[in-house]
């Protein structure tokens, strides 16, 4: 989506209507100040200036489109800038195109103003068009000077690291990793000239955390192949980025987090490589810090990414997860919180995990009610965990969770609009939360008048 800057112009000797709203653009003056960037020589299609390069202003912009365009460059129609701009005879300027595509319609009117036209034909605005090369060519060529000398500068500091030690080192790598976050073509630098590969070759079980940290955060944001993947899941380098992940800033700590998401996915791992249960808890303290919210939704994902290999699963349970997701619930954003249920869910398929759900008292309250709260997924998720800890214990469970309110929720979920395996579910639940009540008891427990029963 283009951005105009929406400025005005007036009162000059030479004008046109630009065809935004009406607008009048003094050319000479504006050109003259440099408000549109004219005045310099590098067109397309030439007569204006002295054309030192022909370019070619689809492409120009197409790879300015994250730029502010003028308003006058804009068509009133897509909203797009024009490349081939004709005036009407209102005065309004419009993408040729776009105007004869509003005339094969059937529309005789101009559409800015909806004024009846006089005279149908189009007339090429050839003003705007070399202002609009202009324009775009002096952007273009500065976009490609700044990206050519910061290609240059991560050669150099690649070049650099590859002799220095120390705090040296680490000023490359910060220096690194604050270009490669501020500019793409950093980054695919970085990663053509064996970047990736070298700086990888930085952590290991000596590195100090200043050089990890800084290197972590670069690699963070480069494209890693399948090969610099395999490298970083080296016992070493992991066992350093769980230990940063536990000691590290908060800043750190989320680099370290997405990181070794970005190398689990898609893979079949170890056991032993995702087992720590260093990681684990490192990434429990991180969700639960209330300091820093922003590492929550990172650390959620990994766990979530760690639990779907089940050998781990025991390892998750047995470092208390379970109580310290369900004290969390509450505050969580529904994109956390549909990650937390699903990470309960999968623990609530293994036996300890169920205990552990039956075992923590926030439990039952908590889930019930998420139920028909936030979205139909929680829902889903909340009645899945709600029926493992009441089948585990249904003298106990059942009766607790209908004090908390589960049958009227689920009573909600069976008349909803939600998937039939949904209400099946609810419909189960129901059943069994109901066997240890006479139906009079339970009906008023469900806070149903007669009507309704």
């Amino acid at each position: 989506m283009y951005h105009p800057s929406g400025w005005k112009r007036s009162c000059g000797e030479m004008k046109f209507d630009a065809g935004s709203g009406g607008q009048v653009l003094d050319l000479e003056t504006a050109v003259k100040d440099g408000i549109l960037g004219g005045g310099g020589g590098l067109i397309c299609g030439g007569g204006v200036g002295v054309v030192a390069e022909k370019l070619d202003l689809k492409k120009m912009i197409e790879e300015l489109e994250s730029i502010e365009i003028p308003s006058v460059f804009i068509c009133p129609i897509s909203l797009e800038p024009m490349q081939d701009p004709v005036t009407l005879c209102t005065g309004q300027t419009y993408e040729r195109s776009n105007i004869l595509r509003w005339f094969s319609l059937g529309h005789y009117t101009c559409p800015t103003t909806m004024q009846e036209l006089w005279d149908d034909s189009v007339t090429p605005n050839n003003t705007l068009h070399q202002l609009i090369c202009s324009w775009f060519s002096q952007k273009y060529v500065a976009m490609k000077k700044r990206s050519e000398d910061v290609q240059g500068r991560v050669l150099e500091i690649l070049e650099t690291l590859k002799k220095v030690k120390g705090q040296a080192r680490v000023q490359a790598l910060k220096e690194l990793r604050r270009v490669v976050a501020a500019h793409a073509s950093a980054q695919n630098t970085v990663v053509d000239n064996g970047g990736v590969a070298l700086i990888s070759s930085l952590l290991g079980p000596f590195t100090s955390h200043a050089v990890g940290s800084e290197a972590i955060g670069t690699l963070v944001n480069l494209e890693l192949s399948s090969e610099s993947r395999t490298s970083l899941m080296q016992p070493a380098k992991v066992s350093l980025m769980v230990d940063m992940l536990n000691e590290g800033s908060i800043e750190t700590k989320i680099n370290c987090t997405k990181l070794i998401e970005v190398l689990m996915e898609g893979k079949d791992l170890e056991a032993e490589n995702v087992s720590s249960l260093s990681l684990v808890v490192g990434l429990l303290r991180l969700v639960k810090d209330k300091r820093n919210p922003n590492g929550v939704l990172p650390g959620l994902s990994l766990l979530k990414t760690i639990c779907s290999h089940e050998s781990v699963r025991n390892s998750v349970v047995s470092v208390g997860a379970v109580p310290q997701l369900i004290e969390l619930l509450p505050g969580l954003n529904q994109e956390c919180l549909e990650i937390a249920l699903h990470v309960l869910e999968v623990l609530s398929t293994l036996p300890e995990g169920r205990q552990a759900l039956k075992d923590c008292p926030k439990t039952i309250p908590s889930v019930v009610r998420l139920l028909m709260k936030v979205s139909e997924s929680c829902t889903q998720l909340a009645l899945s965990i709600l029926w493992a800890v009441c089948k585990l214990a249904p003298d106990e469970c059942a009766s607790l969770a209908v004090e908390a309110g589960l049958a009227a929720k689920l009573l909600l979920v069976i008349q909803s609009g939600c998937n039939p395996v949904l209400k099946q579910r609810a419909a189960e639940l129901l059943k069994l939360c109901s066997l240890n009540y006479t139906a009079t008891l339970f009906i008023s427990k469900c806070k149903l008048t007669r009507t309704i029963q």
